[in-house]
């Protein structure tokens, strides 16, 4: 897929990168020099550049023989976290959401958690956790790419047949988890290649990002969700004010131009 953006390539690519190590996408070893030529379609020159800027905001460290790999981030342990919401509204918005769009299980998998990972979930290093990726579609096309990680004492037997049928939280709940409460944050991302392809949108495309860890009555987290969304077909709403709950609403839209609550 040719690239469009009105950004210079190298930046596209070095902003991807970012976000994948923040994200826990790798745990120590960063792809080579040839891997992301081949996964961005770019010159050498153009990867060097992105990696270059990354070992320069101290984000990974480069050395001959020994290739590219992750460093800790500044201040790890001292991390700030969004702030907390009820789950009250929320949960059940989103269930509702979901009974609008059909769901494809493109990865389910048990995995060894990388660090980051086991840093939110709060989790030693390598344990053990389930993570699905899935795409959320509506007759207008793909909505959203949703990426969780969820530890396996509180994932059980989760299969992909399940997850194509109903929302992770509520295959949670039934498992015998009580949900508690979130953790949340809201900003902007661009596709890499991977999530363009999946949503069919061009490389480099400005998505709606939630990232939410939930926790159970507790106060364990039980489920790590990084979900990137279209945002000509998604739409977040939130009530606030100075006492009581918040009130979350979500709509998925069933065409381009109308949200539906």
């Amino acid at each position: 897929m040719q690239q469009t953006l009105p950004l210079p390539k190298y930046h596209s690519v070095y902003l991807v990168l970012k976000e994948r190590l923040r994200d826990g996408v790798y745990d120590e070893r960063v792809p080579g020099e040839l891997e992301l030529m081949e996964e961005f379609a770019v010159s050498r020159a153009t990867v060097r550049k992105a990696l270059e800027n990354l070992a320069l905001e101290g984000l990974i460290e480069r050395s001959a023989g020994r290739g590219t790999r992750r460093l800790p981030p500044a201040g790890a342990a001292s991390r700030s976290v969004p702030p907390a919401t009820k789950m009250t509204g929320l949960l059940d918005n989103l269930i509702t959401a979901s009974l609008d769009t059909t769901v494809k299980v493109v990865e389910h998998d048990y995995v060894a958690a990388t660090e980051p990972v086991a840093d939110m979930l709060q989790i030693p290093p390598r344990s053990q956790v389930l993570r699905a990726v899935r795409v959320r579609s509506t007759k207008a096309g793909p909505v959203s790419c949703i990426t969780t990680w969820v530890p396996r004492e509180f994932a059980g037997n989760l299969g992909r047949r399940q997850l194509g049928r109903k929302a992770m939280l509520v295959l949670i709940e039934e498992s015998g988890v009580e949900i508690g409460r979130a953790r949340q944050s809201i900003s902007a991302r661009q596709a890499d290649a991977t999530v363009a392809g999946l949503l069919g949108m061009p490389l480099g495309s400005a998505l709606l990002s939630v990232n939410r860890l939930v926790y159970d009555v507790n106060d364990r987290p039980v489920l790590w969700l990084q979900g990137l969304y279209c945002p000509d077909r998604y739409e977040y709403e939130m009530e606030l004010s100075r006492v009581g709950d918040i009130d979350a609403k979500v709509w998925v839209s069933k065409d381009f131009n109308a949200y539906m609550r």
